[in-house]
């Protein structure tokens, strides 16, 4: 090489450094006078660590929200500013800082206004929209806003104040189940503390398994989910129990009608920690018994946590839930079920930057039935062991990365039928055990490209193996179900032959990508326009054709003859906030599909079916619809007026089993359709002594099938029935009221209590749970029966703590 091609080759390259330089020299400058403020935000009344608090620098666009941990970390150039915490229902807390080196920062707020030191707080208590984040399709609901609203028999219910908000619907009446955006009851992902609760009721419907005295925070998310959350197609509902008070020994509850609350938590570990333990308990057994029933009704639950604080950067949980229901119907038949959870959790902090949680869940759903008339003992139950590990990287103030892994075992018992004692004719069957894991890797990123733009990308790989031990059968062209065409009807195909899956051994394998994407543009300080995408795969089924969840439903994993649902949703949405934040608007539109949605062929035998494929098709979803919501967060009265306009349709084509399927294979109403949903909650607040409150709801009825005509069959009455749910039951509305007494004695007493009257139903609205069609013996002519569960209820239930 000449000297001269050196000396060119010497420049080209210098130049190329140069360039790289210049480059990363505003990388080096920044990182080098960048600092992070960092800690965790707590309640200062009982150390309770706040999760989704707003921690901003003020005058700046710089700012975080805490972690369900309560940990916050944000990154700024060297300077002074102003420190802002806000939370809803808490004060505003400001602080000087100068901000020359990292610093850690643990923050305590409280509700009422004080002046201490250089900090700075003040009274201003909003619930206004969070215009910044992407984040949209989030229902939140404050304890305290819960425990505002009116419920039957003065119970507190979690799952019923969530259904006044836009896009949930109950699932009928007295149920505690729920449909979000159009989606079935099996697509709601229900976590306590992180751990799966498979059957969310009390009394077959009529309370929720949730004690409102031991939650500390409620989220719903109907769209827009985080790729942390996976394994269902509509919503996650996220709820997270109270760490327990490690200031001082409190102790809460209260007596109802219908069952007794009682919650005590205080500090312990010489207050390098805490426990909560919180028992419910039902006693409408006293009630059957007054009413000389032979029946017997009740149920109970018990919630547990603890934690301890190793030292600044390492905390221990430990929490638990336990619940059963037991129902005895005058000797005919006997239930009960419930639910068990443990969550074992480590949160490390590597650094100012860095966060993790570590934790080990187990949960389990069983049901027993017993009827001794038949002598049949029933029994079922699903156990899962979950592991997870989750992580949040606070790269800067205009990057901040989640990622993470999980792992799921699954071990389902369909049923085992046994004789209840020696006369019975019942012959033993055990249903098939089924094995399954399903694993996740996500992780997700918020980029705040500019003051007014900022994105969140996301990406979920799921994997679903369904497991070995156990013989599937084999069909003819691999259909288990087949089209007669000279009966016009679907039948079930007889096997061919059958294999044997080994214990461990692979009977079908699934993984999906899971892409998530949210946008938030900020218009002005009052307005934001929101977009969001998700894509998610269930891999569980629930098999049930009932229109809501029962104790007896039975879940089933995909496999060789049941693939995964795989839902599509796409979201926009404007928020407003205005008059100061008294006043905020959310308008949502969605659109959502779901592929591999199970259907059923008529006359299909769910209960004790071995072979559940051969009772069922696979079709497709979609629902769309429009949302509302207006809230008033300040001053004596509050509340909030939500409506959904919706549709939800299902339609399942015969496919390869021939024939023209559900419906002739056109577009039909799911169960839980609902095209009009218009809810009003409302609190005020008269005086110190008097709160009132009340609920307005309408819906549409739900789509039900009836007969439209009949035949005499060898002298038989036999019904003809129209297409599956074109007809629909009654509008369904009520109106609830309540009034809370505060005793102006109880002010400066340690014993605190409260008088909570309640109406459920004012005008006594017998709104139908369902219609059936019959032939009165007598005349022989057709009849209608409606059912309806709720008239007008009174209630009182007397409140305390100290």
């Amino acid at each position: 090489m000449t000297k001269t091609k050196q000396f060119k080759l010497f420049r080209s390259r210098k130049r190329h450094a140069l360039f790289v330089v210049m480059m990363l020299y505003p990388v080096f400058f920044f990182a080098q006078t960048k600092y992070t403020i960092s800690g965790v935000v707590k309640d200062v009344a009982n150390g309770e660590t706040l999760l989704g608090a707003t921690v901003v620098l003020k005058g700046t666009s710089i700012g975080s929200t805490t972690n369900e941990y309560g940990f916050y970390s944000i990154s700024a150039p060297e300077g002074n500013y102003t420190l802002t915490i806000s939370y809803i229902g808490f004060t505003t807390f400001e602080k000087t800082v100068n901000l020359n080196s990292n610093q850690n920062l643990n923050v305590e707020i409280k509700e009422d206004a004080a002046v201490l030191d250089e900090v700075i707080i003040t009274a201003e208590e909003s619930k206004k929209v969070d215009l910044r984040t992407p984040q949209m399709s989030v229902a939140k609901l404050s304890i305290n806003e819960i425990k505002k609203i009116p419920v039957v028999l003065g119970e507190v219910d979690l799952i019923k104040s969530i259904q006044l908000l836009p896009g949930v619907a109950n699932a009928g009446e007295g149920a505690s189940g729920f449909n979000v955006r159009g989606g079935a009851e099996d697509q709601n992902l229900i976590l306590l503390d992180e751990a799966i609760i498979y059957n969310a009721s009390h009394l077959f419907g009529f309370f929720s398994v949730f004690n409102a005295d031991a939650i500390k925070d409620v989220k719903l998310y109907k769209g827009g989910i985080p790729a942390r959350f996976g394994g269902r197609a509509s919503s996650v509902l996220d709820i997270r129990q109270k760490d327990g008070n490690n200031k001082e020994f409190k102790l809460t509850g209260g007596i109802g009608a219908i069952s007794s609350r009682l919650a005590a938590e205080a500090p312990m570990f010489k207050d390098k920690g805490s426990f909560l333990m919180a028992g419910r308990a039902a006693y409408a057994n006293i009630f059957l018994a007054l009413a000389n029933e032979s029946s017997r009704a009740g149920f109970y639950d018990l919630n547990l946590k603890t934690n301890y604080e190793i030292d600044e950067k390492n905390k221990l949980y430990l929490s638990g839930y336990l619940g059963n229901d037991n129902f005895n119907l005058g000797g005919i038949f006997s239930n009960s079920y419930g639910n068990l959870s443990g969550n074992l959790r480590w949160n490390h902090i590597f650094n100012n930057k860095l966060f993790s949680n570590a934790s080990l869940i187990y949960s389990r759903y069983n049901y027993n039935l017993e009827i001794p008339i038949e002598g049949i003992d029933w029994k079922s139950d699903i156990n899962n062991y979950n592991m997870r590990y989750d992580f949040g990287y606070y790269a800067s103030d205009k990057l901040k990365f989640d990622f993470g892994v999980n792992g799921i075992y699954y071990n389902f018992n369909p049923g085992n039928l046994k004789p209840l004692n020696a006369n019975s004719g019942v012959n033993p069957k055990k249903l098939d055990d089924k094995f399954a894991l399903e694993a996740g890797v996500y992780t997700s990123l918020e980029h705040k490209i500019s003051d007014k733009l900022t994105a969140q990308y996301g990406l979920r790989f799921s994997y679903f193996n369904r497991l070995g031990n156990q013989t599937l059968n084999n069909y003819a062209n691999n259909l288990p179900v087949v089209y007669n065409e000279e009966l016009g009807i679907y039948e079930r195909t007889e096997p061919i032959s059958n294999t044997n899956y080994g214990k461990g051994k692979s009977i079908a394998t699934f993984n999906n990508l899971e892409p998530r994407f949210a946008l938030s543009y900020q218009l002005n300080e009052k307005s934001s326009f929101k977009a969001s995408y998700n894509r998610i795969a269930q891999y569980l089924h629930l098999i049930s054709n009932t229109t809501s969840a029962t104790p007896l439903d039975i879940w089933a994993p995909s496999g060789k003859f049941l693939k995964p649902q795989i839902a599509n949703q796409y979201a926009v949405g404007y928020f407003r906030n205005f008059k100061d934040n008294m006043l905020s608007i959310e308008a949502e539109a969605y659109f959502k599909t779901i592929d591999n949605r199970v259907d059923y062929i008529n006359g299909a035998e769910l209960i004790a079916q071995n072979t559940i494929e051969t009772e069922i098709l696979i079709g497709e979803a979609r629902a769309y619809g429009l949302e509302f919501l207006l809230r008033k967060n300040k001053g004596n009265f509050t509340g909030w007026v939500s409506y959904t306009l919706s549709k939800s349709q299902q339609r399942t084509p015969g496919g390869a089993a021939g024939g023209l399927g559900v419906n002739n294979g056109k577009w039909y109403n799911s169960n839980w359709d609902r095209t009009h949903d218009f809810s009003f909650t409302g609190s005020y607040k008269l005086n110190e002594k008097w709160q009132f409150g009340a609920n307005m709801v309408f819906q549409t009825g739900r789509p039900v099938t009836y007969p439209n005509g009949k035949f005499l069959y060898n002298g038989l009455s036999v019904a003809t029935y129209s297409d599956r749910n074109a007809d629909r039951l009654p509008a369904y509305h009520r109106l609830d009221l309540s009034a809370t007494l505060t005793p102006r004695k109880n002010i400066d007493r340690k014993w605190q209590g409260e008088w909570v009257f309640g109406i459920y139903n004012a005008y006594n609205r017998m709104n139908a749970a369902s219609i059936s069609f019959g032939q009165n013996q007598e005349t022989g002519a057709s009849e209608a029966t409606r059912t309806s569960i709720f008239g007008i209820i009174p209630s009182v239930t007397y409140n305390f703590k100290f």
